[in-house]
């Protein structure tokens, strides 16, 4: 308890970091704690599951309207050389065009101004967790990080990625043929090769329009004109990540945190 207490402390007086909102306002005291307690539960919940790879999502924005709930994600690490639970992830920078990948504790990770207080865990298999650790005692997680940063990248496309797209394009590395997968091409040809398919985002061409004037962090010029102009937008969501996992992984679990 001493130990949540100083963190919180901690978090309420240091300034906000990459990946947050871009606001000199710290998060208020609240709701430091309500995301501390819920980077506890996480690890807790990691732990009692025996996993040694999970990815957990979080809900930072609203993303109702297109039948989202959680809008990041990123891998969790046991006994990751950062630390006991680490989260590997992009993070867009402060609304910029631009991404770094990040090893953070699981109370940076929710410590940010979250939507709703909930985690969604998702545990792949034993197998696919032995190839995801593996993977990340290699370079190729850094490889297929693409720092130019687009929210609402196409899924087959190098030009640029958001931060679900790298999420999905390392769990191809690991679900490929061993060294079949090193590169994003070779990802998303990998992806194409099973017939993946994320589910498609619908966003009329008002909002597409403002997105694309007044955000340095929106591009639609990755996308198939046809689609692109029916609105039909074919991006890296987390469902689209829980979709491409239960197909290559019947044996991948859910957990909710609330």
């Amino acid at each position: 308890m001493k130990r949540l207490v100083l963190t919180v402390l901690l978090a309420v007086v240091l300034p906000a970091r990459a990946g947050q909102a871009c606001e000199a306002k710290p998060p208020g005291p609240h709701d430091v704690i309500l995301s501390m307690d819920l980077a506890q539960r996480t690890v807790a919940a990691l732990d009692a599951s025996g996993a040694r790879v999970a990815l957990v999502s979080r809900a930072g924005q609203d993303l109702s309207r297109y039948r989202l709930r959680y809008s990041h994600m990123g891998i969790a690490v046991r006994d990751h050389p950062a630390g006991r639970w680490t989260v590997v992830h992009a993070l867009n920078d402060c609304g910029t065009a631009a991404s770094v990948l990040y090893n953070e504790g699981m109370g940076n990770f929710f410590l940010t101004d979250l939507h709703r207080h909930e985690a969604q865990l998702l545990i792949p298999g034993a197998a696919l967790q032995e190839r995801l650790a593996a993977l990340f005692a290699t370079r190729t997680p850094l490889r297929l990080h693409e720092p130019k940063y687009n929210m609402l990248a196409y899924v087959f496309s190098t030009r640029y990625q958001n931060s679900n797209g790298w999420v999905l394009e390392t769990l191809a590395a690991a679900a490929a043929p061993a060294g079949q997968v090193e590169t994003r091409t070779e990802a998303q040809a990998w992806l194409r090769a099973i017939h993946y398919q994320p589910p498609t985002i619908e966003i009329p061409a008002a909002v597409r329009l403002g997105a694309r004037l007044f955000r340095a962090n929106v591009a639609f010029d990755d996308h198939p004109f046809g689609r692109r102009m029916a609105g039909q937008i074919d991006t890296v969501s987390t469902d689209a990540v829980v979709r491409m996992l239960r197909m290559t992984d019947p044996q991948a679990r859910t957990l909710t945190l609330d």
